[in-house]
């Protein structure tokens, strides 16, 4: 009752010979149309009504598929004489697979309006409905074959390939999208070799030679994509591979030869071609097909209604049964079966719905909803019916742009930038997520909170260095009770014990700010953690300074020097003076640019940065400036008294410990300058407790050792002694005598004296301040000079003579 027309390319040329090309192939094509109008009429999908069919060949030849085709219109010679039918022989045409041949008979049937389903022809050409408004198919269009490939070489890094393609529309179209998407990708081809469309052009043997050529010259060439049909690729294997640099290449297949089994090499096998890669299309269920083929009447003679099947038939006579149909079942291309399955079901519903609703036109073919396989079929895709849109419209994440010299309707969709996006369908622009909490990436819809990140008390790092600052507060607290305990022996009074205790103090605090660099910022903890770390070292640096002045001046022989110190030195009221200048400098600081919480973009888009901002960089430098002054001051002083007795020495250690903080802070600047991130404050971190731990452990551990484990030196004999080896190595010359020092201010005054006298028995530096191995009475200086006699002695002075027996504390 309703004629179905089939186009199928069952011979690749007109000229070419059967069992070169493939023609087992197209028949089982051919077939499964077969299989599929019966099994339609078999389930009465159509009432009363039964579908037919009329299969032709087109030879893979536009010219021989527009004159066959002519058969399925109203006007054609074959009946009388030319004139018009009164209706078309076909209500609709499955076929053809190629895109060429599809193109030119699909013009040609919408003269009277025929609908034409193609199961196998992809160009995207086909997709332009005002040019070919009658053109369906079950395929999709190769830009997405091409995107795919193009996926593959990605996948794989192939950026330098080559590609064959044909010189069809279906050839130009596809490289030309694949060339498209590669230099979106950074891929480049190395060359494009076009074989001529129809295999039986004279020119083809020579196009095959150059691609061969091509192939085998551009070495660093290994990945090929082809375009090419299975006959095209029989040949250029066949001769590609005679060349040994032509073998064991990458070959990236597209559906129209990447499963075929047309591909017949001659002594060669596939490890010979190397790797194939290849796409193709959705497949289908072809259990039901292949019993089919398992059932056919293998005949001749009961199949003459079909001349396709009967010559194939002819041709295996003399074969078993199973040999015949095992042939045909090795054709079955699985992609097929569903797209000429869809083809066909696509036309049953369309007459049930003509018939249903007398609507005669073929519009009910574009509005057709069927059910196959357990599956509900829409006909209303961009392939099966009409599109009126310019463009696709552009999705969530995405902007209109409109096309250079192209109507409005007509544009691009651009994805949105970084930190950009668009929630709606076709958004003419791209809306800014708040930079500062917000993120999105490339195309995105929606903007996402940005993670909050700071140095939390979590972290390894800061674990790491809250433990060290716990111990070195600890050490602190231990080291004030060991002085505490021994207040009253000579290394405590040596060590100014009162400066010593305010000395601990100031460490404590100092160990106590680094608590105050993690954890979530606020702005009490911002404004707190550089105050006190700067008042707290300031104190630390100004007792050690008044430590070194008390050395220097208990240990100093210039009477006139010795007496301008001894008015300038005013201990507590020097450490009040240096703490006024950091207070002032902290509550500038505070008053005028306050330190504060606040937020920075970091390396990771996805992250910001929580942390406290100094605001002002200078003043925060006075500060630091202001800590090295004093500390410049104080190793300065302690240089000077290096070589004092060692009992008393603590000018060693205060000079190396303020070569520590020299050495810290000088690396700390350009390291905060430079270096940002989550870190930063673990920086300012480790450089307070290196300074805090230098002066703890050269200003006290030293001194404890000797408290707790060497008693014996911790004893007035063994500083008096200490004292007598000082005081004779600054008056003894080179050959051993005793010479009379000349004094600096008045005149000379001669004592003898015997070294072996008694020493004083109070030793703090206090009383050193007033006695000193330099006796000074009025202008006089008095030297000690041993002579001949060492009992006696020469008295020039009896107020002379009476302080140097005050100061040695012997018997007059």
């Amino acid at each position: 009752d309703v004629i179905i027309g089939g186009l199928f390319p069952i011979h690749e040329s007109v000229n070419v010979t059967k069992r070169d090309d493939g023609t087992e192939t197209r028949l089982v094509q051919s077939l499964i149309m077969v299989h599929a109008v019966e099994e339609v009429n078999k389930n009465h999908e159509l009432g009363n009504l039964t579908l037919g069919y009329s299969i032709l060949d087109s030879c893979s030849d536009v010219t021989t598929a527009l004159n066959n085709t002519l058969s399925f219109m109203k006007r054609n010679s074959e009946y009388l004489d030319g004139a018009e039918q009164p209706s078309p022989p076909v209500l609709a045409v499955i076929g053809d697979y190629y895109s060429e041949i599809s193109i030119a008979v699909t013009r040609q049937l919408n003269l009277e309006h025929i609908p034409q389903i193609s199961y196998g022809a992809t160009s995207g050409l086909l997709s332009d409905k005002v040019r070919f408004p009658s053109f369906m198919r079950t395929v999709p269009e190769d830009d997405h074959q091409a995107e795919a490939i193009i996926k593959i070489l990605r996948k794989h890094q192939w950026n330098w390939v080559g590609v064959v393609t044909t010189d069809s529309d279906y050839g130009r179209y596809i490289a030309d999208r694949l060339l498209q998407h590669a230099t979106n990708n950074n891929i480049c081809f190395a060359f494009t070799s076009v074989l001529p469309d129809v295999l039986s052009d004279k020119r083809l043997d020579e196009h095959i030679a150059t691609t061969v050529k091509s192939i085998t010259e551009n070495t660093n060439v290994k990945v090929i994509v082809s375009f090419a049909k299975p006959y095209h690729m029989t040949k250029l294997f066949n001769c590609l591979l005679e060349d040994a640099r032509g073998r064991e290449k990458i070959w990236v297949a597209s559906d129209i030869w990447s499963d075929s089994t047309d591909i017949n090499l001659k002594q060669w096998n596939l490890s010979d071609i190397g790797t194939v890669f290849g796409t193709t299309l959705k497949s289908g269920n072809s259990t039901r097909f292949k019993q089919y083929l398992r059932n056919l009447d293998v005949n001749p003679d009961h199949q003459k209604n079909n001349t396709f099947l009967y010559n194939f038939l002819k041709e295996h006579q003399q074969d078993p049964r199973d040999t015949t149909t095992e042939v045909l079942m090795k054709k079955i291309n699985p992609y097929a079966v569903l797209s000429i399955e869809l083809a066909v079901r696509a036309i049953a519903k369309a007459v049930v719905d003509l018939c249903n609703n007398r609507d005669c036109k073929t519009r009910a073919l574009r509005n057709a909803t069927f059910h196959m396989d357990g599956k509900n079929y829409i006909i209303g895709t961009q392939d099966l019916t009409f599109i009126s849109q310019c463009s696709e419209s552009c999705k969530p994440g995405y902007r209109k742009k409109s096309a250079q010299g192209q109507p409005v309707c007509c544009y691009e969709c651009e994805p949105c930038p970084v930190n950009y996006y668009s929630n709606t369908i076709d958004s003419t622009e791209c809306h800014l997520c708040n930079i500062t909490t917000e993120y999105s990436s490339n195309g995105s819809d929606k903007c996402h909170l940005k993670e909050t990140v700071f140095l939390k008390w979590t972290d390894p790092y800061n674990c790491a260095l809250l433990a060290f600052t716990a111990l070195g507060a600890l050490l602190t607290i231990v080291v004030g009770i060991i002085f505490l305990a021994h207040w009253n022996t000579p290394v405590v009074r040596a060590s100014v014990g009162p400066i010593c205790i305010l000395l601990l103090f100031s460490l404590f605090c100092t160990f106590v700010s680094v608590i105050l660099f993690g954890g979530k910022p606020n702005t009490k903890q911002c404004q707190a953690r550089q105050v006190l770390f700067g008042l707290s070292f300031t104190l630390c640096v100004s007792c050690i300074m008044v430590k070194s002045f008390k050395i220097i001046l208990a240990f100093e022989f210039d009477p006139s020097v010795k007496r301008v110190l001894k008015k300038l030195y005013q201990p507590y009221i020097i450490i009040a003076v240096c703490m006024a200048g950091q207070v002032v400098i902290c509550a500038l600081w505070l008053s005028l640019e306050s330190p504060r919480p606040d937020w920075a973009p970091v390396e990771n888009k996805e992250e910001r940065l929580h942390f406290c901002n100094e605001i002002s960089y200078v003043k925060f430098g006075v500060m630091l400036g202001y800590i090295g002054i004093l500390a410049l001051i104080c190793f300065g002083v302690a240089f000077k008294g290096r070589k004092l007795p060692q009992c008393y020495n603590d000018a060693k250690f205060i000079t190396f410990s303020m070569l520590i903080y020299f050495i810290c802070w000088i690396i700390f600047g350009p390291v905060y300058v430079t270096v940002k991130g989550t870190y930063l404050p673990a920086v300012e971190m480790v450089v307070i407790l290196i300074s805090a731990y230098g002066i703890l452990f050269c200003q006290f551990i030293t001194k404890c050792y000797i408290i707790l484990f060497k008693q014996e030196a911790n004893t007035e004999s063994a500083f008096r002694e200490s004292l007598r080896n000082y005081s004779l190595s600054e008056i003894k010359n080179g050959d051993g005598n005793w010479v009379s020092s000349p004094g600096t201010h008045g005149g000379i005054e001669n004592i003898a004296v015997d070294v072996e006298a008694p020493m004083p028995n109070s030793l703090s530096l206090d009383q050193l301040t007033d006695r000193s191995p330099s006796i000074s009475s009025g202008e006089s200086v008095f030297s000690l000079s041993p002579v001949s006699n060492p009992q006696l002695i020469r008295r020039q002075s009896n107020d002379s003579k009476k302080q140097l027996r005050r100061y040695l504390s012997l018997p007059s």
